[in-house]
């Protein structure tokens, strides 16, 4: 197959089809973007001098500080998550309607190797166009945003430029992932010209083995920061690398028990529920429980960040107030807000990102899922069954799971946050206390005849628990969940005509 032909057929298609590529295209252009912004934190050059000496041309101490520059870039990275999860999301809306498309060119005379690059060729132009405009976005807004303070001082690092091999990695990396990555997929699809089906299924119900995955990952990740203070010398990227296998291991058991949460949830309703449209849910539940941890894996993740935040902020807001109460204790005024703070301020608006990106990636499955089972809802309604049977049913089928997923996400990041922060130590060091007259104690020559060492007692605070924003956490995943059910519903009036019956 020519070069010329094969790029046609991949770009064939109707709206739906274009509504998958610009989708594509779009998550690839976010993706683009959050990889470019790691990748000129990461460019910048640290200042001549010692090891911790800091830029002077940056506002932001994320950006002036070397120290805190790789976990800028780390964050940066992991908005990158939920995209791709919306980017994988997305690649299956019209599924149906490009296996028939992909079946009418083997009845054509294609071969499956053929249909697979016809595939492949699809998905990585669309993530090729998205990841040059997000480049070019990259470009723009590199020379609108330089803009110096008064005092010289850039809040964003738009005097650099990463190098031209890393904007290539990212340019063209993801592209070709994305092209990999469906190649992979459909590694277990057989296309015939009598249509798309899989070779082999899952057929066993979901074990609860993932909760080893979260266990494992929790320790891992809790004896990252011990390790660091117990072991001298160690080098800082191997507690990195540490911290971001336990992560992984976590978020990697958390999306796949939920699996067997939608299984084991579709169970209980399926022997507990007396209505039809929860019996609908439990049918759907167990018969596909797979589906809830492809949905939600971007959002859970996001969740568990979020959770991890919350403890830390605790953390910070304890230390400031101890460190507030030494300051006056001392004689001295200390700010009211400190560096960490400031800075979970930006991992929250990071989370948040995060959680809109995931619900987006939730309402085009959801979507995807009504128009895909459109005529079976069609004969469900001209059998009788009201819409709202079918809309209760759709609702039930996606909070029965994501309910106790959630709340699991949220125990377990709150854990590792607090593991990984532990309690905060005050006191245990000695304290000059000048026990004369303030005019003694003033002046230079006669303080140092009145100036005692007194030790202060070393004092273990434990953080509160963080019960508000931890609630808004797990509490705003489930609302986000709601308005996309209730947005993703609105389809199914149009998907459930009577006309539908002739769909094919």
């Amino acid at each position: 197959m020519r070069p010329g032909t094969l790029a046609r057929l991949a770009l064939a298609g109707n709206r739906t089809d274009a509504a998958r590529v610009v989708l594509t295209a779009l998550s690839a252009t976010l993706a683009a973007l959050a990889g470019l912004a790691a990748m000129t934190v990461l460019a910048i050059e640290k200042p001549p001098g010692h090891d911790w000496e800091q830029s002077q041309q940056y506002a932001n101490a994320l950006l002036r500080e070397p120290g805190l520059r790789g976990g800028t870039a780390f964050a940066l990275l992991l908005l990158a998550v939920p995209v791709l999860a919306l980017a994988g999301q997305s690649a299956r809306l019209g599924a149906p309607a490009r296996d028939r498309r992909l079946a009418a060119l083997r009845l054509a005379g294609a071969t499956p190797g053929q249909v697979t690059r016809v595939a492949m060729l699809e998905t990585g132009l669309a993530a090729l166009v998205g990841t040059l405009v997000g480049l070019a976005v990259y470009l723009g807004g590199r020379e609108l945003l330089h803009r110096p303070d008064a005092q010289g001082q850039l809040t964003l690092p738009t005097d650099v430029l990463p190098s031209v091999p890393a904007i290539a990695a990212v340019t063209l990396g993801l592209p070709l992932l994305a092209a990999v990555g469906t190649a992979l997929l459909l590694r277990r699809v057989a296309t015939t010209p009598l249509g798309v089906f899989r070779r082999a299924g899952r057929t066993r119900s979901p074990q609860p083995w993932p909760a080893l995955f979260i266990g494992g990952g929790v320790v891992v990740t809790a004896l990252a920061e011990p390790l660091r203070e117990a072991v001298e010398g160690v080098d800082t990227d191997w507690i990195a690398i540490l911290l971001a296998l336990g992560l992984l291991a976590v978020v990697t058991g958390v999306v796949l028990g939920t699996g067997w949460l939608s299984h084991a949830a579709g169970r209980l309703l399926h022997r507990l529920a007396r209505g039809p449209a929860t019996l609908l849910a439990a049918r759907r539940l167990t018969d596909d429980p797979w589906t809830s941890s492809r949905t939600f894996a971007a959002l859970l993740a996001s969740v568990l960040i979020g959770a991890g935040a919350a403890a830390f902020r605790a953390y910070f807001q304890l230390r400031q107030r101890i460190e507030q109460e030494e300051s006056l204790a001392a004689g001295y005024v200390g700010d009211d807000r400190s560096f960490y703070l400031n800075t979970m301020d930006l991992v929250d608006l990071a989370v948040l990102v995060a959680v809109v990106i995931a619900t987006a990636g939730l309402l085009v499955t959801l979507v995807e899922g009504i128009v895909s089972r459109r005529r079976a809802y069609a004969a469900l309604v001209a059998t009788g069954v009201p819409r709202t049977t079918i809309g209760t049913s759709i609702l039930v089928q996606v909070l029965a799971p994501v309910v106790p997923a959630v709340l699991l996400t949220v125990g377990v990041g709150y854990a590792i946050g607090r593991l990984f922060t532990g309690d905060v130590v005050s006191g245990g060091y000695t304290q000059e206390v000048c026990r004369a007259r303030a005019e003694l104690c003033d002046d230079p020559a006669t303080r140092p005849l009145h100036v005692e060492l007194v030790p202060v007692e070393s004092v273990v605070r434990t953080p509160d628990v963080p019960l508000e924003q931890l609630a808004l956490v797990g509490g705003g995943a489930l609302l986000a969940v709601l308005v996309t059910v209730g947005l993703g519903l609105l389809f199914l009036r149009a998907n459930t005509a009577m006309e539908e019956l002739r769909t094919t």
